[in-house]
C-alpha cells in the first residue's frame, strides 16, 4: 500500500529515541527524596505519554497527591542534568529520518514533553536538524490526544491534515493522529505492545523505522 502523504509528524519519546531509563531515573529521584516508594523501570512504560505532571500523579501513592508540584519540579531539575544518560536514538532512526528528508517530505516533532527539553533533545541528536517544526508541552496548548497542536503544525506548514503520517508508540499517539485528522501509524519498537495501538485505531502497524517507507509513492 502506498499513500500520497506530503509530511510525517514524529512523537519523540518511544517513537525517535529510547527514554525510558533517564525518564524513569529521573522520576525515582525525586520519588525518593519525597520519601516516596519507587518504580521499577518496566513500569514506567505505562505512566509516562500524557505529561510530566501527569507522570508524577500516576507514581505517587494515593495518599501523597499533593506532592505533584513537588515531585514535578525535582524530577525536572534532575532529568535537565541527566536527560542523555542512557537515552539513544532508536536504530534505523537517523536513516529513517534523512530517507524521508531527501524525499522532499516536511517534518516536524510534536511531544508532551515540556518544550524545552524536546527541543534540546532533537538539537543533540539530530545535527542539523531535518526538522522544521519541534514543539513540545506548551503552556497555552492542551496535551496531546488533544490535536490542536497537531492541526497548528499542519497549518504553519501549509498541508492538510489529510496529507500527513503521524508516528507514535502509545494510544495517545494513535487517538492524536485520529483526532487531527492524520493517518495513525504505530511503531512496536517503543513503549507499549501491538494491541494498545491497534485497539486505539493504528492504520498501519510498523515493527522497524525502514517498513515506513514502504508507506510511501
Amino acid at each position: 500500500m502506498k499513500l500520497e502523504f506530503r509530511a510525517v509528524l514524529f512523537d519523540l519519546d518511544g517513537t525517535l529515541a529510547d527514554t525510558l531509563a533517564d525518564l524513569a531515573n529521573a522520576t525515582n529521584h525525586a520519588l525518593t527524596a519525597l520519601g516516596c516508594p519507587t518504580h521499577l523501570q518496566a513500569a514506567y512504560r505505562y505512566f509516562v505519554g500524557e505529561g510530566a505532571r501527569n507522570l508524577c500523579l500516576r507514581v505517587l501513592p494515593a495518599n501523597r497527591q499533593h506532592l505533584a508540584d513537588d515531585a514535578l519540579q525535582l524530577m525536572r531539575t534532575h532529568y535537565e542534568a541527566h536527560c542523555f544518560d542512557e537515552t539513544r536514538l532508536y536504530p534505523g532512526i537517523l536513516e529513517l529520518v534523512a530517507a524521508l528528508h531527501r524525499r522532499g517530505l516536511k517534518l516536524a516533532v510534536l511531544s508532551n514533553k515540556p518544550d524545552a527539553f524536546t527541543k534540546q533533545m532533537i538539537e543533540h541528536y539530530f545535527r542539523p536538524s531535518p526538522f522544521e517544526i519541534v514543539r513540545g508541552q506548551m503552556t497555552n496548548v492542551l496535551l496531546k490526544p488533544d490535536p490542536t497542536a497537531a492541526q497548528q503544525i499542519a497549518a504553519e506548514l501549509g498541508v492538510p491534515p489529510a496529507q500527513w503520517l503521524y508516528l507514535g508508540d502509545t494510544n495517545t499517539d494513535m487517538r492524536t493522529a485520529h483526532n487531527a485528522g492524520m493517518y495513525a501509524v504505530g511503531v512496536l519498537w517503543g513503549f507499549r505492545e501491538r494491541a494498545e495501538l491497534v485497539e486505539s485505531g493504528a492504520q498501519c502497524i510498523v515493527a522497524v523505522p525502514g517498513d515506513i517507507l514502504q508507506l510511501f509513492a
